[in-house]
């Protein structure tokens, strides 16, 4: 057999004769509105059961929740490690059609850049780990132990139909992942932040507008005093543990040198942050309102726990002397991350300076993601995909042609060093 250098440079050479295929994929998979909410992947799933078959990769297909597909491939002989490659289906809403430049949902290719929702989260990504996948098969590769796709819906609502799904049966397992989310050029996010939402209510009593503030007991006032309290949880001084100052300093490091316009949001790494997400509230203008409710979303670093921020919320409202209740819902996790010497990270970070020629290393991601899921059930895991970040989420989303190659590079190449390394 050729030595692993020579194949990877031979697989590389591959992706690139057949970058039009790849890009074929991308544009079809974004041509799909896969959007969350509802959360239908029924016909992407198929798009990708489809492709999959060309090569005859044999896979399991599960309806996690109406209409919610996960797909699991494999290919490899078993007699080794498995790595597994996660991506998800599922976008968020495109929002108002007149703010978009183009059709949402056109895929199409312009001045270098593909275009279309889920361009850069994370249809392109998905795109690149199926496409590598592929290539490995119709090449007939030998790999020593498992390369797995685990494709999911239902990550953009933070739902529980996607990997948590797939974790908690067994479906999948692994001594590896590499998530395809969209990261920065060179350098893989190999931890996040905890979240931490939850929904405020305070209640009052109703009466006639004109009597305010003397009559009734006003629940929307209430509520903005709890705000100010919740928004003082970015104050609450946090030790940082001592094992992952070195993550959040090489982060800060990439937030000067590299995304410079990010250089500003270097405290978001040590700080709780707090975003007032939405206020609903009272009936009408002239009466007074007897509820208000307050969605928020609140990022933690490490060093600090969910229960300890459940109690310091909790002593604040309670001082304040209000009727209120509080429920989390949607994201919940603690800061986690993957040593940067594991040996999955240590494949990516490798092979993308492989493939670029330039310095590579894992930051520090300031938002959450379905790696926490895989952390929590000890599988490694890091996070590497082509993005363009300012379009994440946005109007006009899209991402450069030549990222989608590179990182399809990257994962197929990433994927021999793993697997064959001992």
């Amino acid at each position: 057999m050729e030595n692993l250098q020579d194949l990877k440079l031979r697989l590389i050479d591959e992706v690139e004769n057949n970058k039009e295929e790849l890009l074929d994929l991308c544009a079809r998979l974004i041509q799909i509105p896969s959007v969350n909410p509802p959360g239908d992947t029924t016909e992407i799933t198929e798009l990708i059961e489809n492709y999959l078959s060309e090569v005859n990769i044999a896979y399991e297909k599960y309806e996690s929740a109406d209409k919610m597909f996960n797909l699991v491939a494999k290919i490899g002989n078993g007699d080794g490690k498995e790595l597994v490659y996660c991506g998800h289906t599922d976008v968020v809403p495109v929002g108002d059609l007149s703010k978009w430049d183009f059709d949402p949902f056109s895929g199409e290719i312009k001045d270098g850049w593909m275009l279309g929702r889920g361009a850069s989260d994370m249809k392109t990504g998905l795109a690149g780990i199926i496409f590598a996948v592929k290539m490995l098969k119709k090449l007939n590769i030998e790999l020593p132990g498992h390369l797995t796709l685990a494709i999911v819906p239902d990550e953009e609502t933070g739902g529980e139909y996607g990997v948590p799904w797939l974790l908690e049966r067994g479906l999948v397992t692994g001594d590896g992942c590499l998530i395809a989310e969209p990261s920065s050029y060179l350098n893989p996010t190999i931890g996040q932040k905890g979240s931490y939402w939850f929904e405020l209510e305070t209640r009052g009593e109703p009466g006639h507008g004109s009597l305010s503030p003397l009559a009734g007991k006003n629940a929307i006032v209430d509520a903005i005093r709890a705000i100010e309290e919740i928004r003082s949880l970015w104050d609450v001084n946090i030790q940082i543990p001592e094992e992952v100052q070195p993550l959040i300093d090489v982060s800060k490091k990439y937030m000067r040198e590299v995304e410079t316009d990010r250089l500003k949001y270097q405290e978001v790494l040590e700080k709780i942050t707090v975003n007032i997400g939405t206020i609903e509230g009272g009936t009408k203008s002239n009466v007074i309102p007897d509820y208000c409710k307050v969605q928020v979303d609140c990022r933690l670093p490490f060093g600090i726990t969910q229960e300890e921020v459940t109690a310091i919320l909790t002593e604040k409202l309670d001082a304040l002397n209000i009727d209120y209740s509080m429920k989390r819902f949607g994201f919940k996790s603690v800061a986690n991350y993957t040593s940067a010497e594991d040996p999955v990270c240590q494949a990516i970070v490798d092979n993308i300076s492989l493939v670029t020629g330039q310095e590579a290393y894992g930051v520090m991601q300031w938002a959450s993601s379905d790696a926490r899921h895989f952390r929590q059930y000890n599988i490694p895991v890091l996070q590497y995909g082509p993005a363009y970040l300012p379009s994440i989420h946005g109007y006009n989303e899209k991402v450069q042609v030549d990222a989608i190659i590179r990182c399809a590079k990257v994962y197929i190449a990433a994927a021999i060093d793993f697997l064959y390394k001992k």
